[in-house]
């Protein structure tokens, strides 16, 4: 069992930045992958990103290419979601995840979950 904690979130204007982090604790970071998930109201659980335990390969949701980057620092055993260039669509809660498989972008992919921390963009 890994438990997860993800810290950062907060208000922030169009245009801005963010850094989320996901502290691990209860395993060890380097045998799962992690990703990041988010969920804004009304709406269904969806995937932002993704790296391997290695860091050395990532995936990101289309909207996000280019403007968020997913790390590891699997010493401090904490993943990080560098966002910038923030829109407001972007609000939602943002959660990161946890899987024993290699990373996905289907949230039944992944074995353990952060409790979220709300991310909210204003125009």
């Amino acid at each position: 069992q890994v438990q997860l904690v993800e810290s950062g979130g907060g208000l922030v204007q169009a245009g801005g930045s963010l850094r989320l982090s996901c502290a691990a604790s209860g395993g060890t970071s380097r045998d799962y992958d992690m990703g990041w998930f988010h969920q804004a109201p009304g709406k269904v659980r969806e995937f932002v990103a993704a790296i391997s335990w290695s860091g050395l390969s990532t995936s990101y949701l289309d909207s996000v290419k280019g403007r968020f980057t997913i790390s590891r620092d699997n010493a401090k055993n904490t993943v990080y979601l560098q966002m910038n260039k923030l829109k407001p669509e972007d609000t939602a809660v943002y959660y990161c995840a946890a899987t024993r498989g290699s990373y996905g972008r289907d949230w039944l992919d992944y074995h353990y979950w952060g409790q979220g921390t709300q991310v909210t963009v204003s125009s």
